[in-house]
């Protein structure tokens, strides 16, 4: 089983090495993001280790970027901070794990271990219809290279469309699936959000992807 550790604590990353490479496992140490993110695109890895607060590049970015590039080697992300907020972010960004500095060896080889047994899956958490890109997972949307800013519940109206690219949803789908079964209110709050995503991801941008079906719903297209 082959690892990547990516820690800048050299003292720290010597001896997670050490005891891992007891436990049977081959592990390559990376002391920067940059260097990470070149060694995981590089080698085939069952896991990797990555440590948030990192030179150059700091283990966030280097989750993202790896499931922004369909590497979706098991991570587990190792830091020093600490509390619901960073654990969320590390989760959003594509972690499969989350462990806090200090650890217990004991606990870090059990997690470990437990990642490679998952493996590798392919799991999209983008959705694509055309260049525009809608990430659920990190709650991001951007039409090519350009983000795009949205309210929680403009993603969430979008995220519906998406999520059936080229069908027209209808207001009743919209409303059960960004709001909830509950929601007695207008109907008609749906045309405000169509309104507010149409000046975000196609005004500026030239483009008519949202389009309206009279008396059906709305459809996304590419």
């Amino acid at each position: 089983m082959r690892v990547l550790l990516v820690e800048d604590e050299r003292r720290l990353a010597d001896l997670v090495k050490s005891g891992l490479a007891d436990e049977g496992f081959a592990v390559d140490v990376a002391h920067d993001g940059a260097e990470g993110l070149w060694l995981a695109g590089e080698h085939d890895y069952d896991a990797i280790v990555l440590d948030v607060m990192l030179p150059r590049l700091n283990g966030y970015a280097v989750c993202r970027r790896l499931r922004d590039d369909g590497n979706w080697t098991p991570i587990m992300i190792l830091t020093a901070k600490d509390g619901e907020y960073d654990e969320a972010e590390a989760l959003d960004t594509g972690a499969d794990d989350f462990l806090s500095k200090p650890f217990s060896y004991v606990v870090l080889l059990a997690r470990l271990r437990a990642l490679v047994r998952r493996g590798k899956a392919a799991r999209p958490v983008a959705l694509t219809v055309g260049d525009l890109v809608v990430d659920p997972a990190g709650l991001r949307c951007r039409r090519g290279e350009a983000d795009i800013a949205l309210t929680p519940k403009e993603f969430a109206v979008l995220h519906a469309l998406a999520r059936r690219p080229g069908e027209v949803v209808s207001k009743a789908d919209l409303l059960a699936q960004a709001w909830d079964f509950a929601y007695d209110g207008d109907p008609s709050i749906i045309e405000v959000y169509i309104s507010a995503l149409r000046r975000k991801i196609d005004a500026p941008f030239g483009r008519t992807s949202l389009v309206t079906v009279r008396g059906a719903g709305y459809r996304l297209e590419s």
